[in-house]
């Protein structure tokens, strides 16, 4: 059996999950890692993307938009702009996600708006997969 640590995701308006998992699975802004018990204590800040937590029982999935992971002896925490569960994810929230990402790339023009945009929008195929 794989060695356990506590993870916790959060948003503003609620905590999304607190459990013993073996590892989880991180959209970081600068490359995706997995974070597994005894891993080197790292922050990272976060892109749009697919969160993967196994646990003894399974896995699950959720979409965050953004924000912080922190890894240390303690387990994990990721503190997300915002989070969803997979079963909460629809093709109508997804949608409005990007419209609002690419509202914000038009009127930032910038290269990070733009990968913010692109990013919700490769999370759409795989949350939705």
């Amino acid at each position: 059996m794989a060695e356990m640590m506590q993870f916790d995701l959060v948003s503003p308006e609620r905590r999304l999950a607190s459990v013993q998992a073996s590892e989880v699975q991180i959209p970081g802004a600068e490359g995706d890692f997995t974070a597994m018990a005894q891993h080197a204590p790292v922050i990272s800040t976060l892109r749009p993307g697919v969160l993967t937590v196994v646990t003894d029982v399974g896995s699950e999935q959720y979409l965050v938009t953004g924000g912080f992971a922190e890894v240390g002896a303690g387990g994990t925490s990721v503190l997300a702009e915002r989070a969803f569960a997979k079963a909460d994810v629809t093709a109508e929230l997804m949608e409005e996600l990007i419209k609002e990402a690419n509202m914000q790339r038009d009127a930032a023009n910038t290269d990070a708006a733009a990968k913010y945009a692109d990013d919700l929008v490769a999370a759409r195929t795989q949350i939705l997969a």
